[in-house]
């Protein structure tokens, strides 16, 4: 079992830029994307870190790309040391598994969120006024309830803060209405593609978020993709409308969070060692389920 803690990373590259939990180098044509194991809550990177959380992410990502290849490209290349420039095999101890090397893009300033049920802050507005993200829905719904049909939600990227829900329509206006109709068409059948991937292995995805770039004019999935950071996976076995759910990504660390009285607007608490060691066996145990092999890497 890998057991390195990567928080850090300083490679004799161009870093391109330094994210809540990737870091991002310039290769020139391709870029190298390690995934550290940082952990970010409330738009706070947390001082503590979840051990292997890095691998996982990076090997769950590789899966997704690899099985849902058919219905949209990606920009993966390689997540194999020996595919990476040379100068780097002297950091292969915290490179391997967590890093991937993929094709630079011009990213599209759209985040393609599907929600296939109510809840976290669609839960919220709904009770609210009726509505997520402006679309309105029928008065009877219970938190976590699955939806007849999954809604498209799209957000722009803030600079600080929370990212922005838009409409459709404006979501047109930013990107073309070519190019909006394809990020909804994909984002559904990627959603759908996994979504019934997943409950055969025990795992709901109430929602999740892909993101997507142009290659040569053609659009394509890139940087994480049916993740627990990005997504939302709840037990299949112990489904239940009407409340909250259990689930296998870091609303256990936020529910922490949310216990210790935190203002959200300071230096945020450490973790103590029970929820980080609950919150790494999650991760794995989604890993598990999804690809049906161990979490062993060696």
């Amino acid at each position: 079992m890998i057991s390195n803690i990567v928080t850090q990373t300083d490679l004799p590259l161009n870093v391109l830029n330094r994210g809540k939990v990737r870091d991002i180098y310039d290769l020139e044509e391709n870029l190298l994307i390690i995934t550290t194991d940082r952990i970010s809550a409330f738009d706070y990177v947390l001082p503590s870190s979840i051990p292997s959380k890095g691998v996982c992410l990076t090997q769950l990502s590789k899966f997704w790309f690899d099985y849902t290849e058919g219905i949209v490209k990606n920009h993966m290349i390689s997540t194999e040391i020996y595919d990476f420039p040379n100068k780097l095999r002297d950091y292969s101890g915290y490179l391997e598994y967590r890093t991937m090397l993929v094709k630079k893009t011009k990213v599209i300033p759209i985040e393609c969120i599907v929600r296939g049920y109510i809840s976290g802050s669609a839960w919220k507005s709904y009770k609210k006024d009726g509505t997520v993200c402006g679309i309105k829905l029928p008065s009877s719904l219970q938190e976590s309830e699955q939806f007849d049909i999954p809604l498209f939600t799209p957000s722009t990227k803030a600079e600080t803060g929370h990212d922005i829900n838009i409409s459709i329509e404006k979501m047109k206006e930013l990107v073309g209405g070519g190019v909006a109709e394809q990020l909804e068409e994909f984002s559904l059948d990627l959603y759908k593609t996994a979504s019934e991937y997943a409950r055969k292995r025990g795992i709901i995805i109430a929602d999740t978020k892909f993101e997507f770039g142009l290659l040569n004019a053609e659009i394509i999935l890139i940087d994480e993709v049916l993740t627990p950071d990005s997504s939302r996976f709840w037990p299949a076995d112990i489904y239940e409308p009407g409340k909250p759910q259990p689930s296998f990504d870091k609303q256990f660390v936020r529910d922490y969070l949310n216990s210790t009285g935190w203002d959200k607007n300071s230096v945020p608490p450490e973790l103590p060692d029970e929820v980080i060691k609950e919150t790494q066996q999650k991760y794995q145990e989604a890993y598990e389920r999804i690809t049906e092999r161990k979490f062993i890497f060696q």
